[in-house]
């Protein structure tokens, strides 16, 4: 399995950051789990500038990359979502999702598939009820919009750019690379702040929770 990571201008930066961490370091998988490769792809090779100011390249470029059924495609938060040169990456998430391929988008990333007409008819949240509405006139999904931080609904993840801890959750749930129990330990660790989390989160990885 990898995670196809598209990157973009505007990107969000810190809206990823908890997801890719634990999927690039692997600390908290199951034993003898290899961490996940993460490719990062863009429209064209040129280098990005997040909205943190950090310059990434991407490995790829859209029309070089073969994402398979098992791999998971990620669309980050950005604020140049609706930029005519994302609509080829949307266009193919919207496809993907058709053939129950998985993808994950969180903030704006849902406007874009909005727009793309992607979220019609799958349950679905984004940055607010009446956000996407507002932002895309062709929006047609409101009766499937759930007000709610993130929301798994078949092969699609979303959720509102207010809540990547609750993205990473439903992700990580997704990809089903956390020992039992360790997916909830997690987001309790980052969401109650609690020592005692990080030490089941830490037992349950290596084998020896409630030991």
């Amino acid at each position: 399995m990898t995670v196809y990571l598209y990157i973009l201008d505007t990107m969000a930066d810190w809206e990823i950051a908890f997801l890719t961490a634990e999927l690039a370091s692997g600390r908290f998988f199951r034993k003898g789990l290899a961490p996940v490769d993460i490719v990062r792809f863009g429209a064209t090779l040129a280098p990005v500038t997040t909205m943190g100011g950090w310059k990434l390249a991407p490995d790829a470029e859209a029309g070089g990359v073969t994402i398979g059924d098992d791999d998971l495609l990620v669309l980050p938060g950005a604020e140049t979502w609706m930029d005519p040169a994302q609509r080829g990456v949307l266009e193919y998430a919207k496809e993907r999702l058709a053939r129950g391929g998985k993808v994950a988008a969180i903030c704006d990333a849902t406007t874009g598939l909005a727009g793309a007409g992607a979220l019609d008819d799958i349950p679905h949240t984004s940055n607010g009820r009446g956000y996407l509405s507002m932002m895309c006139p062709a929006y047609r999904g409101e009766s499937f919009y759930v007000d709610e931080p993130a929301v798994t609904s078949g092969p699609l993840i979303t959720a509102s750019g207010l809540a990547p801890v609750e993205f990473t959750r439903e992700v990580l749930a997704a990809l089903d690379v956390f020992p039992a129990g360790g997916v909830e330990a997690w987001y309790n660790l980052y969401t109650r702040r609690e020592a005692r989390f990080l030490y089941e989160l830490m037992g349950a990885a290596e084998g020896t929770a409630g030991a």
